[in-house]
């Protein structure tokens, strides 16, 4: 049983390897693709991501209540891996401006599954004390997929054609597929997986809370905002970087700078994720995330300082180590508010569409900011939305750590 378990877990860590060609192919090099090989101007390629940004949050909620309910989140997850290696060939064969929108409304809602679906298979397969430190190894598996990627799509993007990426990116979202096909559904506790009443007859319909009593917490009102400003302060950063690092290259000759500065945040991901798992039970949610907001403001306001390429591209460390923490929390706070509910996918929806609406009021407010005042203005913006954001959450938002999360070392000495 343990052996077979084993199998379904490191089939979890290929699950979130292959999802790396999602998240890196599909985002930092679309602009670059967009405007060298189809020449449109910066509002068109605004109203595709937006596009697919917009799709993400409408959908995200009903997919996490659809990946709550259902007991076949493999063939879900490996449908939806599928849909984004179509909408990422449909990137390049189907050059017309409105297929591109309905491409990047098919990616924006697939992706969605994903984050929903990894963990709750982390969830379902694990123990409650064991799961930060399995969270932390979902995200070290998925930053080392994207440093992979990234790899693949510079030298592929800069030697050969920018077209080359997203076929690469459409390889990696077909490998869920395969991948989640050797998850053994009965490795898999579905009412653990959606932070259910374990301890409730397993006879009897298990309980749910409805959206009204999830909303009466006011935890996790206060985590959405958190969640609204901390992606807020972030999200339009590294486009930003990246205009600055294209302005003076095109196409092929801006590809690897875009992919040396994914590569640097995602190697210092890997590597703070392995620790962010621990630290986030023995420090607890609340100071780690608190150190996340600091290395968000420092990355911003140390942009400021020059645009020099190397110094730019450097500089992603401190965004690896901000979006490491980040990654991590939003899951394990998003059990903690959730424990025996029975809603935990559904209300991680919630907290990922408000995800996306800080991307989205990221990339709007400091587009325009950078287009009308300057880039630093935008900058230094990011950096003061992230210090508001740390000053709600230390006044704001409680620690949401249970006991039975803490080490049984510190246990012991309570």
């Amino acid at each position: 049983m343990a052996q077979a378990k084993a199998r379904s877990l490191r089939a979890l860590d290929a699950l979130n390897f292959f999802n790396a060609g999602i998240q890196t192919g599909l985002g930092p090099f679309m602009a670059i693709f967009y405007t060298a090989v189809r020449h449109w101007n910066p509002g068109q390629i605004g109203t595709l991501i937006a596009c697919q940004s917009i799709a993400g949050v409408l959908v995200q909620g009903p997919v996490g209540h659809w990946v709550d309910e259902s007991r076949h989140k493999r063939l879900l997850t490996g449908a939806a891996g599928l849909s984004v290696a179509l909408g990422a060939v449909g990137i390049v064969l189907f050059p017309s401006f409105w297929a591109q929108i309905a491409v990047q409304i098919l990616i924006g809602c697939a992706v969605t599954v994903f984050p929903a679906a990894t963990a709750a298979f982390a969830l379902g397969m694990v123990e409650k004390r064991q799961f930060a430190s399995r969270v932390a190894r979902n995200e070290v598996f998925t930053h080392s997929g994207n440093v992979a990627f990234a790899v693949a799509a510079g030298a592929v993007g800069t030697l050969m054609a920018l077209q080359g990426i997203f076929y690469g990116a459409a390889m990696f979202a077909a490998g869920m597929a395969p991948s989640v096909s050797f998850i053994n559904e009965e490795d898999v506790s579905y009412e653990a997986a959606r932070g259910g009443d374990e301890s409730s007859d397993p006879n009897a319909e298990p309980p749910r809370q409805s959206w009204r009593d999830l909303l009466k917490d006011k935890r996790i009102v206060s985590f959405a905002i958190t969640v609204v400003v901390f992606y807020c302060a972030n999200a339009a950063t590294l486009p930003l970087v990246g205009e600055i690092l294209s302005a003076n290259n095109h196409g092929k000759q801006s590809a690897w700078q875009v992919a040396a500065a994914v590569i640097v945040a995602e190697v210092v991901m890997v590597a703070v994720s392995a620790v962010s798992g621990k630290l986030a039970d023995s420090w607890g949610r609340k100071p780690l995330f608190l150190v996340g907001f600091a290395f968000l403001i420092l990355r911003n306001a140390l942009t400021v300082a020059s645009h020099n390429e190397y110094y730019l591209i450097g500089l992603q460390a401190l965004d690896g180590v901000a979006m490491a923490i980040y990654g991590i929390l939003l899951t394990l706070i998003t059990a903690d508010l959730a424990r025996g509910t029975g809603r935990f996918n559904l209300l991680q929806g919630a907290v990922l569409s408000a995800m996306g609406l800080g991307g989205i009021l990221s990339n709007i407010v400091f587009g325009w900011i950078a287009k009308g005042v300057s880039f630093n203005a935008s900058f230094l913006g990011l950096a003061a939305v992230a210090a508001a954001g740390g000053l709600f959450l230390q006044f704001r938002m409680p620690e949401t750590k249970s006991e039975e999360h803490q080490p049984e070392a510190q246990k012991a000495s309570a």
